[in-house]
């Protein structure tokens, strides 16, 4: 009860001191008060959200992701209070948000390692560390390599489920080839670490840690008269399109787009079970019962769940949702994200009689 007794005082003293400052205006705010402002316009203090609210019919917030769904939850994992360190002892309250002693604690100070799903470990980390240890992702080529082993490339079996990296795997899309966050292909090799200039080459580098926007005005220094989202980054013209001055956002998301209509074809001609994609309806795969290649309203529910997987289907699947859920691609490692979703629209080419001379991989 120690930890919820001191982080509810200190969620009370921050919304009173928010309160405050916000009443008395900016001119008269004090440091801390700026901070707090920050925070509370941050997703980490968006307590309606489903990320903190998805349980309220449940009480709580199981174990398996207290960890990033609660405060309590996440300093369970630290060990504060005696806790066993690295593990989420019991279910967490619900509501419990990210807030400063989340964040600011002695045993969240000394974190500077994070280990991944796929079993690497990054060493030596900075404050980040505290970042990394959600924003990783839930899934790796790791797992999704186990969940196939023994199965044939394109033979459907029904015990295969969907496999989810989950949400904002920005650590996993930075470090890339490192902790191996996306599918990665046999007899590829894939970028590692997004290497940026020093002193914009982290989490908190790049991400004010308390609003967590992107310190756009510092990007400027570089990248003058551009917005961010139109950076080039590589003269390679992934998509084929002959535009070699967009940015490299626009190429990944042509390769993603192309993904989907090879994973539909895939499905369609040659397993003969149409799938749609829904990124907002979990298991975000339903078998595509009307065949207009989308799924909403009815077809967009549980059960009605894509449930004709192959391997072949089901690895391509994983990285279109990879980087589907991590907008930010674009910026944390395009190159990656080029690779993965290449290789991908490749492996299922082979297969629909595709042409993809056009395409390039970084």
């Amino acid at each position: 009860m120690s930890k919820v007794r001191r982080l509810t005082g200190l969620v009370l003293a921050a919304a009173t001191a928010f309160t405050l400052s916000t009443a008395q205006g900016a001119a008269q705010s004090t440091p801390v008060d700026n901070l707090i402002r920050a925070w509370a316009q941050s997703p980490h203090a968006r307590i309606e959200a489903e990320a903190f609210a998805h349980w309220d019919e449940d009480g709580a917030v199981p174990e398996r992701c207290a960890k990033c769904h609660a405060g309590l939850g996440y300093l369970d994992y630290l060990g504060v209070d005696g806790s066993e360190v690295g593990k989420v002892d019991a279910p967490a309250p619900i509501r419990s948000l990210i807030d400063c002693y989340t964040c600011h604690n002695a045993e969240a100070s000394a974190l500077h390692s994070v280990s991944f799903p796929s079993g690497a470990t990054l060493v030596n980390l900075d404050s980040s560390a505290r970042c990394m240890v959600c924003h990783q992702g839930r899934q790796s080529t790791v797992s999704v390599n186990a969940a196939l082993e023994g199965l044939t490339d394109d033979e459907v079996n029904s015990e295969l489920g969907f496999l989810n990296i989950h949400y904002r795997a920005a650590a996993a899309s930075l470090y890339g080839g490192e902790v191996k966050g996306g599918y990665e292909y046999d007899g590829k090799t894939y970028l590692g670490k997004m290497r940026h200039p020093e002193g914009f080459d982290s989490c908190i580098e790049c991400h004010s840690p308390h609003s967590t926007n992107v310190r756009e005005t510092q990007c400027a220094t570089c990248h003058k008269d551009v917005a961010m989202r139109d950076i080039r980054t590589s003269q390679n013209d992934a998509d084929g399109d002959g535009d070699k001055t967009e940015g490299i956002r626009a190429e990944i998301i042509a390769l993603h787009e192309r993904l989907l209509v090879e994973i539909q074809a895939y499905a369609t001609n040659v397993i003969e079970a149409p799938v749609a994609y829904n990124s907002h309806a979990y298991p975000y795969y339903f078998a595509d019962t009307n065949g207009d290649g989308v799924s909403d309203g009815d077809e967009a529910a549980y059960p009605n769940r894509f449930q004709n997987w192959t391997p072949r289907l089901l690895r391509a699947a994983y990285n279109y949702q990879f980087v589907a859920k991590d907008p930010g691609a674009y910026s944390h490692n395009p190159h990656y994200a080029l690779q993965i979703l290449f290789d991908s629209i490749e492996s299922l080419a082979e297969q629909n009689g595709s042409d993809i001379s056009a395409l390039s991989r970084p």
